[in-house]
């Protein structure tokens, strides 16, 4: 099948193009994403392969569909920005990767914890101006502090099960489904509220969904502990920025860390250090030194590219040959267990 991936980068080519060499896709690789401007070069392909911040819209989807595109491989978990009623009605299926490396992101998460919590970026910084000090740099255990996980999906679960017996927290969860694994080793489920009132480091593993979107807003931090560490490495809208920047502010906000940020599409996967940013609350945000932001590389490691490329070449393969679409997406798909970057 002739495939038009959208928004590649060097790894997605190497990855992909290796992954190919079991099923023999003709792989035509575009550095733009996919937008209703960038649509039309779909034309001629079967497939259309895109990433997080591609623009699968009903406009878009109508483009595709009229250009012959039977088939939006989503090399990623999350499919947010897949209008899938627009995609049912014009008969476009689209597929995903649920789970590819959960562990890439589940370790890249307790980084980004304890990065942020024991001020590594900040003592790398001056220990490279020749700066020894240590003032400004005291941080805290994470062995029996209360850390709340919210989704618990297999992301999630592995932090969560890190967390519990690797470092001794106490950890509470908060998913519609319970992990009956995770409540036999002392992980406590509570509902959200009762997570983000309770808990000293929060750390999201959800997908994002109406039900999710701003869960963490203003009421949300008013409501939580002083001091509050906040970890995102699952969807930058999970999080209210404008919220979350006044929490900071105020000092209610201890410390965050995100790897996804609710404006990125404008701004991560390039390199804009030559550039203006004008992104106001991202620049804002970027100014306190109690906050770590990082590109959305969590997915980032060489197996979990190895195993999207191989899911997705292999759903594409499915769908030339007419089998069943194991990792299909459609209107009654509401929850997702693997992260979504």
């Amino acid at each position: 099948m002739r495939v038009t991936i959208f928004g590649t980068k060097g790894y997605d080519r190497r990855f992909l193009s290796e992954a190919n060499a079991a099923h023999r896709h003709e792989l035509v690789f575009l550095e733009p994403r996919l937008d209703l401007t960038t649509a039309p070069l779909a034309q001629g392909s079967g497939a259309v392969c895109v990433f997080v911040n591609d623009c699968v819209d009903a406009k878009v989807l109508a483009v595709l569909a009229e250009a012959g595109v039977g088939l939006v491989a989503l090399r990623c978990a999350g499919f947010n920005n897949v209008d899938l009623a627009a995609a049912a009605r014009l008969g476009v299926n689209v597929v995903r990767v649920p789970a590819y490396s959960p562990h890439a992101v589940a370790e890249f998460t307790i980084g980004l914890m304890l990065a942020v919590d024991r001020q590594i970026p900040r003592a790398w910084a001056r220990v490279r101006e020749n700066n020894f000090a240590l003032d400004g740099l005291i941080g805290r255990n994470l062995h029996e502090r209360t850390v709340g996980v919210v989704g618990t999906g297999q992301i999630g679960a592995l932090v969560a099960r890190t967390l519990k017996a690797g470092f001794g927290c106490d950890v509470l969860a908060s998913d519609p489904v319970v992990d009956p694994a995770l409540e036999a080793i002392g992980v406590r489920y509570v509902a959200r509220e009762a997570l983000l009132a309770q808990a000293e480091v929060v750390t999201l593993h959800c997908p994002l969904t109406p039900g999710t979107l701003h869960l963490v807003d203003a009421a949300a931090i008013d409501r939580a502990r002083d001091g509050l560490v906040i970890v995102n490495t699952s969807r930058g809208a999970l999080i209210d920025t404008s919220a979350l920047i006044a929490g900071l502010k105020s000092r209610k906000i201890g410390a965050v860390a995100l790897d996804v940020y609710e404006q990125e599409a404008d701004l991560f996967f390039e390199d804009l250090s030559n550039e203006i940013v004008d992104d106001d609350v991202f620049q804002r945000l970027l100014t306190f030194p109690n906050v770590l932001v990082t590109g959305h590389q969590a997915f980032l490691t060489e197996e979990a590219l190895a195993a999207i490329a191989g899911t997705t070449l292999a759903s594409i393969a499915d769908a030339e040959a007419g089998r069943v679409l194991t990792n299909r997406v459609g209107l009654e798909r509401v929850r997702g267990g693997a992260h979504p970057g």
